[in-house]
């Protein structure tokens, strides 16, 4: 049985919001992938261009990322089964999908649909390295919210948002990726295994949850997390002080990711680790200098981005609530972002940097 199919074994659930799926589904077979250059890097794993011809049929690009099991903690394979189910199963067009997998003795390879123009960040270092323009971010983010409402109402937590986790096709597709750390709020915690960066949680799947409309339209949850997982300057002050978190976690990580696509980086990001990490739980929560930049902001952009910062998880808006503001409503299509941002790129693997 190949990863992909033992991990949608494992869950077999209906998400709510799930979408018919316009992309095909890839293979499990190895000798249908042919592997070109790399256009990407992570700790233990590249992403590497690649091609995908099933006998009789034409080749079809597609992008292989190559996990190394030897670099990982003990007991690693769950958190990437983890992963791989997740992306294998969740249909959202905002929300990146596994297409095929497979083991190689000490490797991983998963396939995944091929994001031309690579990460938000990447064309943001390329082109746009004091921030982008108000309209750029809104268009951008209005999609990766409409990707973390979607794991949101399903009973995940996403728990690194930021600028290099949010990919791009050149069509002005935007895709949340990266769910190696997203985590089911409606399972008991587990034990947790520690890397030099992280604390990473290892279970199984997920159950439904369900909704209570009294209850500011949140999934109404069974657990909370209280693990140390994500990003150090996108953390949000309860996750650094290992406090209860849930979904809202999530929304402060989204907040920091829209004061980084307007500054061209996140707050406290020349700072040590464990600096800005005690800046996070004991300063005030950063804020958008609407005027400070290369680019000027609005008021409602400003006001968008301090809901999200508030210290109380409970007084920060859901994903669903931000989608239902004027600000995200009045978001342009996708296709703005073609000629704005991605028109004149040079292809990914051009652009190519490594990346913490």
């Amino acid at each position: 049985m190949s990863t992909l199919t033992a991990s949608a074994s494992a869950m077999k659930r209906a998400f709510v919001g799930a979408v018919e799926d316009e992309y095909i589904m890839y293979s499990d077979v190895a000798h249908e992938y042919h592997i070109g250059q790399p256009i990407g890097f992570g700790a233990s794993s590249t992403v590497y261009y690649a091609t995908w011809q099933p006998h009789g049929h034409p080749a079809l690009p597609c992008a292989l990322k190559v996990i190394d099991l030897d670099g990982l903690p003990p007991h690693a394979l769950p958190l990437l089964r983890r992963e791989t189910q997740l992306m294998a199963l969740s249909k959202h067009p905002n929300v990146l999908r596994v297409r095929g997998s497979w083991t190689d003795g000490h490797k991983l390879y998963i396939a995944l649909r091929l994001m031309r123009s690579g990460s938000v960040a990447d064309v943001m270092r390329y082109g746009w390295s004091g921030g982008f323009e108000e309209e750029v971010i809104k268009c951008a983010l209005k999609q990766a919210l409409e990707g973390l409402n979607y794991l949101h109402v399903n009973g995940f937590i996403h728990r690194d948002v930021k600028a290099a986790n949010l990919l791009i096709d050149e069509d002005g597709t935007v895709l949340l990726g990266d769910l190696g750390v997203a985590v089911s709020l409606t399972e008991e915690e587990l034990p947790a295994v520690t890397t030099a960066k992280r604390t990473i949680h290892f279970e199984g799947g997920a159950s439904p949850v369900s909704r209570d409309s009294g209850d500011r339209g949140r999934p109404r949850l069974r657990h909370k997390r209280k693990s140390f997982v994500g990003t150090p300057c996108w953390m949000a002050p309860e996750v650094i002080s290992q406090k209860h978190y849930d979904s809202q976690a999530d929304m402060w990580s989204f907040g920091i990711t829209a004061l980084e696509l307007s500054q061209g980086r996140p707050p406290y990001s020349r700072e040590p680790s464990h600096r800005a990490l005690m800046k996070i739980i004991q300063d005030d929560p950063p804020t958008l200098n609407r005027d400070g930049g290369d680019q000027k902001y609005s008021r409602a952009f400003k006001d968008i981005i301090d809901s999200c910062l508030s210290k109380d998880p409970a007084k920060r808006p859901t994903a669903e609530q931000l989608l239902a503001t004027p600000f995200f409503k009045s978001a342009k299509k996708k296709t703005f972002l073609v000629d704005k941002i991605l028109a004149g790129l040079p292809p990914l693997k051009d652009r190519q940097e490594r990346r913490e």
